[in-house]
């Protein structure tokens, strides 16, 4: 039963190989951390049937699996490579095209931010042209903007 052991600590490292080639998917994760869990239940208690070892991996693996999936919140951070997360919420410019919430506008800023100075803009009021207006969120490329009296 030895044997069964080492199949099952190269299966967990193979999976592991894998899971580092893959780019951190994390889903073999759960597979290699199952097979090294099994490899030590053979390893403390020789005489498992396969039968067993087999079910002990699907439950580790698929319950594991089921549970990281189910508590683990991915921060969609994809399209901000580069940027400070919420540097750019607070900055005041100048609308140079209204905006309202029927149609996208444009705002320009005195400093280039996020690499450009002028950017599409949109709003939930409408925002004349020459008005100061500050930027609320990023939605894609787009910024959206909400009327200000003050210029900071």
């Amino acid at each position: 039963m030895t044997e069964a052991m080492w199949i099952w600590a190269v299966l967990g490292i193979v999976l592991l190989a894998v899971e580092i080639m893959v780019a951190g998917t994390l889903y073999a994760l759960w597979f290699g951390i199952a097979a090294f869990c099994v490899a030590t239940l053979v390893w403390l208690a020789p005489e498992t049937p396969y039968a067993v070892q087999f079910l002990v991996f699907s439950v580790l693996s698929l319950g594991s699996l089921a549970i990281w999936r189910r508590f683990y919140k991915k921060t969609e951070t994809h399209y901000r490579i580069g940027q400070a997360q919420g540097e750019e919420i607070g900055r005041v410019g100048e609308v140079i095209e209204a905006t309202g919430p029927a149609q996208n506008g444009s705002i320009r800023f005195a400093q280039g931010l996020m690499g450009s100075r002028e950017w599409v803009a949109l709003s939930d009021e409408p925002i004349a042209v020459g008005s100061h207006a500050r930027v609320v969120a990023v939605e894609g490329n787009t910024l959206r903007i909400s009327k200000t009296n003050d210029i900071t």
